[in-house]
């Protein structure tokens, strides 16, 4: 940590995007009290979910930073955007990585230790009953603003799940998908579908990640996993997916060079997240209430991003 004095002079008006998911909205909430308590920043957290926040942010140059962008999904856009300068990337957000896949619950893989695989899943869809058919399987995908529907729709259709006797149940919402995570769990039933950690939820219920019994084809996830209705998808593993934060060009001059400094340094990992995920669930707190739980218990992490004068100035708003 830098003992040099940081200005705060040159920062002014910035928006950002709070996702609808706990860390990047946690993370958003953090932003905002660093950057107006330490820098001087005025700061509008604006609502986001990664395909309308990218295509926002690519196209009209607002809002000015989405906190944590999960980058598989939108692996050629994004690369697009960073080569043409529209938007920049700033700081691996999340250090260990982002973890996708398709997940059951523990005690349904120690009564049946022959489900490995999604495929070995897909034999049973008596054990995962849909909400919708009970004679049917179900497997749960994401909402649709978010880019994760995207590959578990493709990767549905690669694997004939109709064919199985399942179905894909779209989310209406985050809290639709948790929902039906914790009721699977209230009533000891099967529960099959997509979720990532860090997560409150993962911390909450024991959950085991599936094999599709292939590696990641990072070429054929780009060409057709994460591409809408891709005409002939195949089976494919999940990336550990790279997170960051994402900013438009016009941020650095916005927000001045130690605001910008303090970004691009800002960086927390897995466990950490899922600690302060596990509080908010605990106490139902609010997002904003999440954040200052950080701030408070984990000085030793937050104040590594930030010169001393600034570590205190935020210290001191607590």
């Amino acid at each position: 940590m830098s003992g040099t004095p940081a200005r705060a002079a040159g920062c002014g008006r910035l928006s950002i995007a709070e996702m609808t998911w706990g860390s990047a909205a946690i993370t958003a909430h953090i932003d905002r009290f660093i950057l107006e308590k330490g820098y001087g920043c005025t700061v509008q957290l604006v609502p986001g979910d990664t395909m309308p926040t990218f295509a926002s942010m690519n196209t009209e140059g607002r809002p000015d930073m989405a906190p944590e962008i999960w980058v598989a999904s939108l692996q050629a856009p994004l690369t697009d955007a960073l080569r043409d300068g529209r938007l920049v990337e700033v700081a691996r957000v999340l250090t260990d990585g982002g973890v996708e896949g398709w997940w059951i619950p523990r005690y349904i893989s120690d009564a049946h230790p022959d489900i490995k695989t999604v495929q070995d899943a897909l034999k049973h869809p008596e054990l995962f009953p849909s909400p919708q058919d009970a004679t049917k399987g179900a497997i749960h995908n994401c909402p649709s603003d978010w880019n994760c529907q995207i590959p578990t729709s493709n990767l549905y259709r690669a694997l004939k799940g109709d064919d199985a006797g399942f179905q894909l149940i779209n989310s209406g919402s985050a809290a639709d998908l948790d929902g039906s995570i914790a009721r699977a769990f209230e009533e000891k039933k099967g529960w099959l579908g997509y979720y990532w950690a860090p997560t409150a939820i993962l911390g909450k219920y024991e959950m085991v990640k599936l094999s599709f019994g292939v590696t990641h084809d990072r070429a054929e996830w780009n060409n057709c996993t994460a591409v809408p209705d891709c005409s002939a998808p195949v089976v494919n593993g999940y990336p550990t997916t790279d997170v960051y934060t994402i900013v438009t060009r016009a941020f650095p001059e916005k927000a001045g060079p130690a605001a910008l400094a303090y970004v691009s340094k800002r960086q927390w990992d897995n466990q950490t997240v899922n600690s302060v995920l596990a509080h908010m669930d605990q106490t139902n707190g609010s997002r904003e209430d999440a954040a200052r739980y950080f701030l408070k218990t984990f000085e030793p992490v937050w104040t590594a991003w930030l010169p001393a004068d600034i570590a205190a100035k935020v210290k001191a708003a607590l």
